[in-house]
């Protein structure tokens, strides 16, 4: 069998997985739930008097802080907790198919419930006449921004077996990535710090590279940005699952 045969068994028993258990439409339900709310309530969409979705993506960010690490906090957790994590690298996988198989499962789960929010693009189209390229590179970017968030909780779920460690773990540093460019806090930083190292440190945030994308811009920067971070985190993941194997 070859890797990718192997990686897409992985994920479809992985994928199969959420749907056994009522939490995946609990997960579902909250997540359109709160989207709806953050869009049309928080975000004064009908008060906007404009034909877009930018109420929409502005609050992905601070919705998939919690909402991703949740989906996100099971996926090795639970494996080392039930003590299955063993069995599955004595098996002929190798960590880096088991590792892609996973976060692939996952990342389609969210991708899933990201397309499950159509009705607003149909309710923002049924209102004006808005630019549905910007609104395709939007949900291009939230697609992007939350496999950055999945892969980091996937890192922090391998480090632990208490999935509430993961959980927080993983939103602090989600939370990092936030903050380190959400403008009300580095207008405050250049006050204090010279302006080239907070620029420097806005780089790193994903808000900074997931602005481009609301405006209907697709920067390969920012492109990279994000296909490096899902990198970097799941390279770590297999740094550590290794360090159990060897252990």
């Amino acid at each position: 069998m070859n890797s990718w045969a192997i990686i897409k068994a992985i994920s479809k028993r992985e994928l199969g997985g959420y749907f056994t258990s009522p939490v995946a439409y609990v997960f579902l339900v909250i997540f359109l739930l709160l989207t709806g709310f953050f869009t049309f309530t928080v975000g004064n969409f009908f008060e906007r008097g404009e034909a877009s979705l930018v109420s929409f993506f502005t609050w992905h960010p601070w919705l998939y802080l919690f909402l991703v690490p949740a989906a996100g906090m099971r996926l090795w957790s639970e494996e080392r907790r039930i003590g299955t994590l063993e069995l599955l690298l004595t098996m002929p996988v190798t960590t880096w198919q088991a590792i892609v198989g996973k976060f692939l499962a996952s990342w389609i789960f969210l991708l899933l419930a990201l397309a499950l929010t159509f009705p607003v693009w149909i309710t923002v189209n049924w209102l004006g006449s808005p630019d549905n390229g910007i609104i395709i590179t939007g949900y291009v970017g939230s697609a992007l921004l939350a496999g950055a968030y999945l892969a980091i909780s996937c890192m922090t779920s391998a480090m632990t077996r208490n999935q509430v460690i993961s959980f927080i773990v993983s939103v602090m540093i989600c939370l990092f990535l936030i903050l380190a460019g959400f403008t009300p806090v580095t207008d405050l930083l250049v006050r204090w710090a010279n302006p080239v190292v907070v620029q420097t440190i806005a780089s790193f945030s994903v808000m900074t590279h997931f602005e481009a994308f609301q405006r209907g811009v697709i920067d390969v920067r920012d492109v990279i940005f994000f296909v490096s971070l899902i990198g970097f985190a799941l390279f770590t993941t297999g740094v550590v699952i290794r360090g159990h194997r060897a252990g």
